[in-house]
Formats: C-alpha cells, structure tokens, sequence
C-alpha cells in the first residue's frame, strides 16, 4: 500500500459509506493477501461519467455472456447496472435461471457469490468485486465454533440426536454444508417458520445459526414463549448453558446478529409515532424481539418492499431496514412518506465495499477474457450446501 493511499485515509471515520475511494481501499484490503482483491491503481481517480461510461460500453461488449447482480443493500450507483436486484437467495435463483451468461457477477457480500456458485450450471463463474465485501452475520458463526457447540451437544444426555441444524441463509458456505451434512437445512427470512415447522417434526430440538434475533422472532410466531429458547455463546464453555437448560430448550440460537438491524429500537419507534400519528412501522426480524413486537409489521427484505409498495398513497411509513433499500423505497414510491427508523444509521458498511470503480475493474478484465475476484467453493463443502438448499427447496 503507498503511502499516498495512507496518507488520504480520513482518521476517526467508522462508516465506510462516508470514505473516498482511496480510503476505502487503505481500510479493506490493508488486511488482504498480496495480489487478491486489490484495485489496480489505473482505477483510482476516475471521473463518475468516466467510470459510468466504460462500465456500460464493458457491459455491452461482454452481452449475454454477463449478468449482474445487485442486492437491495447496494448504493444506487451500483444499483443502476444491475440485470436483477432482489435480495440474496433471490438472485441466486435469477443467475440460475439464465443459463447463457457465463459470467455472474455478485454484486452482494461473500456468502451471497457463494450461494451463487453453489446453485450456478458448471460452466457460469461468479465474481465478487471486491472481496472483501464480507458479512460480520455470517462470520460470527466459524466452522470451528460451529463443530465444538456440535460435539458439545452430542454429550449431553437427553439432547443428543434430538437436534437438527437450520442455518439462515446469510452465513458461509462451509455452515450451509455442516446443516446439510447433519440432516439440516437453510431457510430464509420469508420462510424461517415453514423451515423450522418442518425440523422439529424430524427432531426435538433447533440448532439455529447465526442470527439469534430472526431464530427467536420465529420461535415467537409459532406460538413458543422466550423461555422455550437458549442463546449459545461460542465464548462460553457449554455455550454458556447448563445441561439441563439445553435439555429444557426448544431452540438454542447462536449468538449472532445483523449489525445494521440490532440498532433499530423501541425508543426509535416510539418517536416515530410520536412525530407522524397514524405511521405504519415495518421492521426486518433480524430486529430485536422488543422492536417486532411494537411494529405493525415484519418481514424479509422482499415483504417489506412489496407491503409499502403496494400501500395506498398518502401513508406514512417508518421501515427498519437498510438505509439504501429505504432511500430508494421513498424514492420509488413519492406518494407515500417513507423514511428509515433510524436517521443516523450508516448503511451495510461491508455492502458498501462494491465500489463502482471495482465493478468496472472486474468488468473490463473479462472482456480481455481474464476473470478477477472468482468466488469458487470446494466440491465437497457445495454438495453438501446444495443438498441443505434443496431440502429447504423441498420443504416450503
């Protein structure tokens, strides 16, 4: 790294959102091995329009043989290059579905590319941007971790052989494998309920990863009260647990969270309706269990678009989500008043590491026929990851 990109870093910034280019880079490839997910320095310093125009004429040359993909959390200045936008098991099924490209770039976070790779026909290759555009969700949940709690709860009397792994959609391939592997399965924000309706008629027990707020919200929905659950602490020995607390569980949650949504609060909607009586509240339920429970609605990323969208006009409308998604909902949707729970919130920072300046990158290196930035997961680890996608596929 030169000293120029250090010395242009803005000190005391938290949100990537607010950096410059060059800050962004100094920030999230620092960390990086030599030679993956670094920016040519022929990229920094371009002009907007210059950027715009040469992504568009990379676009064009590369046709059929390219789809790009952008996911709701994206700025709108990757947005506007998107084929499809939708959330990420969405796109996933929409780069499937077009056979002919094969290229698929992901412009989303690592684990989004992988679901990609894993679900893609064998000639289509997925491209992540920029590496380093991870998911502090799914990194809370490491294969290591993940194996320890496992073997921990197979010594336990009463609870061995009485649990089944259901893994959210946001987290890494290899935890994907791991519920696969054990009789698990993935679910999603939309169908969380009919997943784990679906395992506790196989077995006893859920073994929920990583988001414990979106495991909890659906414990609650299908009618089991706070203390049927138990949060596992990969910290703690036995998870923080006693044995027979885990043999009293219902549902032991990881202990993880979305970073952007655990800040959406009670307070925040309380001065929402305070500010504009007769206010709709809509939140993600990787929310808090206290913030659902106030709001008038919860749901996925697509719920969420497609209640407000469909809303009368002249409603107002306080959303719990990421703040790009609800810019561009309020955007889309002038005759209603929308605004974001929080007006402080920094949108997904690692999300906000697809630059356009990387996509133009990627880009143009395929239209010399080289491919950057692949997202490739090992044959065995996207067996088992498509065996629990499929089951979740076969289940709702």
């Amino acid at each position: 790294m030169t000293t120029e990109v250090i010395d242009k870093v803005v000190p005391g910034k938290q949100c990537d959102a607010d950096r410059s280019l060059l800050d962004l880079i100094y920030h999230t490839e620092l960390a990086t091995k030599p030679g993956v997910s670094r920016l040519p320095k022929k990229y920094m310093g371009l002009s907007d329009s210059e950027v715009d125009k040469r992504i568009l004429a990379a676009k064009a040359k590369l046709g059929d043989r390219l789809v790009v993909l952008g996911h709701h959390y994206q700025r709108d200045e990757i947005i506007k290059y998107a084929d499809y936008r939708g959330d990420s098991y969405k796109l996933s099924k929409s780069a499937a579905a077009k056979p002919s490209a094969d290229y698929i770039v992901f412009c989303g976070v690592h684990f989004m590319a992988e679901s990609a790779d894993i679900l893609a026909q064998p000639h289509q290759r997925v491209i992540l941007p920029n590496l380093s555009a991870g998911c502090s969700m799914a990194d809370m949940a490491p294969t290591e971790d993940v194996l320890q709690c496992w073997e921990d709860l197979q010594a336990i009397e009463g609870v061995k052989g009485k649990v089944l792994p259901v893994t959210y959609i946001n987290s890494t391939a290899a935890l994907k494998a791991f519920c696969g592997a054990n009789g698990g399965l993935v679910c999603t924000s939309s169908n969380a309920k009919a997943v784990v309706t679906w395992g506790l008629s196989q077995r006893e027990k859920i073994l929920f990863f990583p988001d414990q707020h979106l495991g909890r919200n659906t414990a609650l929905k299908m009618g089991y009260s706070v203390d049927d659950t138990v949060v596992w602490d990969p910290f703690q020995p036995m998870g923080g647990n006693t044995p027979e607390a885990l043999r009293k569980a219902k549902f032991i949650l990881w202990k993880g969270h979305c970073s952007v949504h655990k800040r959406f609060t009670v307070e925040q909607i309380q001065e929402a309706r305070k500010r504009y009586p007769g206010v709709k509240v809509i939140v993600h339920p990787e929310c808090p269990r206290e913030t659902v429970a106030l709001a008038d609605y919860d749901g996925s990323t697509e719920f969420i678009i497609k209640t407000v969208t469909e809303a009368p006009a002249g409603t107002t409308w306080a959303v719990g989500t990421e703040i790009n998604l609800v810019n561009r909902l309020a955007h889309e949707n002038p005759d209603k008043t929308i605004f974001c729970l929080d007006p402080v919130i920094c949108p997904c920072s690692t999300m906000y590491r697809i630059h356009p300046a990387y996509l133009l990158w990627v880009l143009e290196e395929l239209v010399e026929g080289n491919v950057v930035n692949e997202v490739k997961v090992a044959d065995e680890i996207a067996h088992w990851a498509r065996v629990a996608l499929e089951r979740m596929l076969a289940t709702v």
